[in-house]
């Protein structure tokens, strides 16, 4: 298998530099950008397994950027930011990022999170496809349908709705869910399930301050639980 490849977005090039060595290192390829307009073209050249992206930059922000991508790609993205704030961890989430690491970090932080970020369900997990009137998830193809129009999840909102649809009618704790989906060193960033929750919700809800599908459960977690008569699954 060949090494997964990670862009480093960062204006400040001894930043790249440590993160060129530090990453190449540990078996990863690299490719760099000293802007968020360079990152756009990169990604549309280059393809990336993963994008590390610095917050403050000049010209395009880092938030900005990030925005930009998910209008067309689902590559794992973590923030790199001096900012600690549970709002700005929430902005970045919001703009589309996996992830969020503040500086400074320690090397094995970092290459925990882009293993989590990197992270995708085995063939063996698979999950049985599930079809309801206005909603269709093919897990094996991952391909998500509202009304019969494709809908574009990033990596770990699907990950989170494979988890969720796997466990139907069951209330699924926030460390359990984080554990999960972003991996064993994940389990207080609650913040990560409101902003992801919320994200699907927007995305595959008829009504998202309604849910029909996706349910919270007070002080627990949430619930993957549509009402019995409009559900059905089915096996491919």
């Amino acid at each position: 298998m060949s090494a997964s490849t990670i862009l480093v977005v960062d204006d400040e090039p001894q930043i790249r530099r440590v993160m060129l060595t530090t990453l190449t290192s540990h078996g990863y390829s690299v490719i760099e950008a000293a802007s968020g307009e360079e990152a756009l073209g990169k990604i549309r050249t280059e393809r990336p397994d993963l994008i590390l992206l610095d917050v403050n930059m000049p010209g395009i922000s880092g938030l900005e950027t990030c925005a930009e991508i998910r209008t067309s790609s689902d590559v794992p993205i973590i923030m790199l930011t001096i900012r600690n704030s549970e709002r700005d961890k929430v902005e970045a989430l919001d703009a589309g990022a996996d992830d969020y690491v503040v500086k400074p970090f320690g090397v094995q932080e970092l290459m925990a999170r882009i293993r989590a970020a990197l992270r995708r369900s085995s063939p063996g997990d698979a999950t049985p496809a599930f079809a309801s009137d206005d909603l269709k998830i093919d897990f094996e193809k991952r391909l998500v349908n509202v009304k019969n129009r494709p809908v574009r999840l990033t990596p770990k909102e699907f990950e989170l709705l494979r988890h969720l649809v796997a466990n139907r009618g069951k209330a699924l704790g926030h460390r359990r869910l984080l554990q999960a989906v972003w991996g064993p060193d994940y389990g207080e960033e609650t913040e990560y399930l409101r902003v992801f929750i919320n994200q699907l919700r927007k995305k595959i809800e008829p009504d998202p301050h309604k849910p029909r599908y996706i349910h919270t459960e007070p002080w627990v977690g949430y619930r993957f639980d549509p009402p019995p008569d409009k559900a059905a699954d089915t096996e491919n």
